[in-house]
């Protein structure tokens, strides 16, 4: 059977899981954002009428909220949970803020569990997922039971699965952001099909443009919500006695990009530069990034 679940916040990752699990009679739902809790009826989730109510019950609560707002989340709310509850945190924040959350949510009765999503959320319920904590295997039979069919539990220790999660967005989102950098420099200096050629001549299992495309893509929709994740990223690497200098400057990058509004981009990688150019030149945000 699988279990009473509610679900804390209502955004892409919460309405993609609840859309693929059919979870209708066992799920609840809250969001700070009246029309997400609208929208809760469209994907058989019963909005709660307030935190409490969407707790209330809840054997397993999945914490899907904004990276800035993951800790606030936890805090807020873990004095809501049902004793013995397991908090799923499954936001992209630095191993001390989930072991910061994790003080708060073990503190109210509950239990906490570190999930890290480790690939777009558009996979539905086949999204890979790494679990770590006391609780892992109790937390990964129920999330199994909600049809989760991609999970493994990587150890014990809360910030574990986020700490493997964040050190490869070091280098995912890294990547994305020089690429950034890269094509838009190289379109402006007119050289950008000859760099483009040169770095496929050096590396061929995708190529250059399509990479830079989908790169760029991906910033355009997601920079927002992806800087916040490198910002706990540069946190992590601080923790660790590991100056941020290229996932700070990524986190500007990203949040540059984002903050342009261009959603959904245009199809094409000189498409994309056009309008990126366009918005700097009539003073968007491009000109800080």
């Amino acid at each position: 059977m699988a279990p009473r679940v509610a679900l804390i916040g209502f955004g892409e990752a919460g309405s993609t899981f609840a859309r693929a699990g059919e979870w209708a009679a066992h799920a609840k739902g809250w969001d700070l954002l009246a029309e997400r809790r609208t929208a809760m009826a469209d994907y058989q989730v019963e909005a709660g009428t307030d935190a409490a109510a969407a707790l209330a019950g809840a054997e397993l609560a999945l914490s899907l909220v904004t990276a800035d707002q993951a800790l606030k989340a936890a805090q807020d709310y873990a004095p809501l949970l049902p004793e013995g509850a397991l908090f799923c945190d499954m936001n992209s924040v630095a191993p001390g803020t989930k072991q910061a959350a994790a003080e708060a949510v073990e503190a109210a009765g509950a239990s906490y569990v570190d999930v890290a999503v480790m690939a777009p959320v558009d996979k539905a319920l086949a999204v890979p997922l790494l679990i770590a904590g006391e609780r892992a295997a109790e937390a990964e039979t129920m999330l199994r039971a909600l049809g989760f069919t991609n999970t493994r539990v990587v150890g014990p220790e809360i910030g574990q699965a986020s700490a493997i999660k964040l050190c490869r967005s070091v280098m995912v989102k890294g990547l994305e952001a020089l690429t950034a950098e890269m094509v838009l420099a190289a379109s402006k200096a007119g050289v950008l099909d000859e760099v483009l050629a040169s770095l496929d001549a050096s590396e061929k299992p995708v190529s250059w443009p399509t990479r830079a495309d989908y790169n760029l893509d991906r910033m355009l929709i997601h920079g927002q919500r992806r800087s916040a994740e490198m910002a706990e990223a540069a946190r992590m690497l601080r923790d660790l006695g590991i100056d941020p200098l290229m996932t700070d400057n990524t986190v500007s990058r990203q949040q540059a990009l984002g903050a342009l509004g261009i959603s959904p981009p245009p199809d094409g990688l000189a498409a994309k530069l056009t309008v990126i150019n366009d918005r700097n030149a009539s003073g968007g945000e491009e000109s800080k990034a």
